[in-house]
């Protein structure tokens, strides 16, 4: 595609960029553009992220260094890339920021972008980086987030992009042989380190002041802004851990958010800086497609414990809490018990029960001692893995959660099933549709007079 007639300067995004060695963030962001309008399933799985459908018949250009005509907001720098789809008569535009490396973005340069996309009636911005957002529209920078500009700003982090890459590889998603050699070739690139493309990799250094205060007994102050910091940090942590999930799996893992946190990021810090205050946690849940549960994840500053289950409903036509047990633990099929253990759910008022895996195994029926006359309700199979100094290390507490969380869906998650209620049976008295006819009806119904 030409470009367009509003711009006075911009190339159209190439798959060989021709610039200088230095420019690793405009080589990587050209090379992105470029897949994104030649890979029909790439382009539209990334924008589908946005909010914006791709039709058989929606078009997808891309271009780079772009300055548009008229210009009234003049600045030094300039937005990375453009991206425009056209569907019919329709026209959609997104300005592209990117940075890589350790480079984070700036929330005064995304606010002149938004001028601009405000005078030249671009609909969004979207952000690259090494950043992670818990979803596209919850931007990871507060100020962005907080800012009254009605011009929307989504994020992908290079490595959602780089998952989403290996996602569609590995299901053969693409159905062009061009297409998915291209694609291919944009997964061997971004997996080089010349493409400054990395996962989360260190806690800031508040975490170490928030553990210290913590042990010592102390209480986080109301207004802390080292808490708010780790709480950011620890949203950037959990998305590149679904995100290792999802490369895992090869589906497509997310954080489990209720409504309101998803449509109101503020408000989910707002009550997640409260958990952490109040009884010194760090809390997440992750949905796993096709799992019989969310894999909840919990950080316990205290007990420098990292705590990784599954709650799942008993099954309600096993008649004794023994036979309930006996149903799980032939469910998990690990050896490696030494750290998992199971919390039991009882009715009414009746407090949970909590025992280590070895011992349910060797004895099931210890489930019932003092619960007599009453039936499980639920489960909660979850590790325990304590961490001891390590806990309060930036890059040690990272490096051992993002062992733990796939180890404890591998050995333990994977295996799960829910419950279902057994489907309704035909009645043995009842085999055919004679049998339930209205004159059937009729003299069961007489009988049921005369006798």
């Amino acid at each position: 595609m030409d470009r367009p007639d509003y711009l006075i300067q911009g190339e159209t995004a190439r798959l060989f960029p021709v610039l200088a060695t230095t420019s690793k963030e405009g080589r990587t962001t050209s090379i992105v553009l470029a897949c994104i309008s030649k890979v029909e399933e790439f382009g539209a799985e990334l924008i589908a992220s946005v909010g914006q459908r791709v039709g058989k018949r929606t078009t997808l250009n891309t271009f780079t260094e772009i300055v548009f005509k008229n210009e009234k907001v003049k600045l030094k720098d300039r937005p990375d890339g453009l991206i425009v789809m056209q569907n019919g008569a329709k026209q959609w535009r997104a300005l592209v920021e990117a940075k890589v490396g350790s480079v984070d973005l700036a929330a005064d340069q995304i606010e002149r972008y938004r001028e601009i996309a405000k005078e030249q009636g671009v609909d969004c911005i979207i952000t690259i980086s090494n950043q992670f957002a818990t979803t596209p529209e919850s931007h990871p920078i507060e100020e962005v987030r907080k800012s009254r500009s009605k011009v929307p700003v989504y994020h992908w982090s290079w490595m959602s992009i780089l998952t989403t890459t290996d996602i569609l590889l590995n299901k053969d998603a693409v159905a062009d042989n061009d297409q998915k050699l291209l694609l291919n070739e944009l997964r061997r690139f971004l997996t080089h380190e010349s493409a400054g493309v990395k996962g989360f990799d260190r806690m800031p250094p508040e975490w170490a002041e928030i553990n210290r205060l913590i042990s010592a007994g102390g209480k986080i102050p109301a207004k802390s802004s080292d808490a708010s910091i780790v709480l950011d940090a620890w949203h950037q942590e959990t998305r590149d851990l679904s995100l290792i999930l999802s490369r895992q799996t090869e589906t497509t893992v997310q954080e489990r958010l209720p409504r309101k946190h998803r449509q109101d990021p503020t408000e989910r810090h707002r009550d997640e800086l409260l958990t952490l205050k109040d009884v010194g946690q760090l809390r997440s849940a992750v949905d796993i497609p096709g799992a019989a549960a969310p894999l909840e994840i919990v950080a316990d500053i205290a007990r420098r414990t990292i705590d990784i289950g599954m709650t799942i409903r008993a099954p309600e036509d096993k008649v004794s809490s023994k036979a309930r047990v006996n149903w799980l633990l032939r469910q998990i099929k690990t050896e490696k018990r030494g750290e998992l253990f199971v919390r039991i759910g009882w009715p009414g008022r009746s407090e949970t029960t909590q025992f280590s895996l070895s011992d349910l195994i060797s004895d099931p029926s210890i489930c019932e001692k003092d619960k007599t006359g009453l039936k499980v309700l639920s489960f909660h199979v979850f590790m325990a893995r304590r961490l001891g100094a390590k806990f309060t290390q930036q890059v040690n507490f990272i490096k051992e959660l993002e062992d733990v969380v796939p180890f404890f869906y591998r050995e333990v998650g994977q295996n799960l099933s829910e419950w279902r209620k057994p489907a309704p049976r035909i009645k043995e008295d009842k085999p055919t549709a004679g049998d339930v006819s209205v004159a059937a009806l009729q003299d069961e119904s007489e009988e049921g007079v005369d006798e």
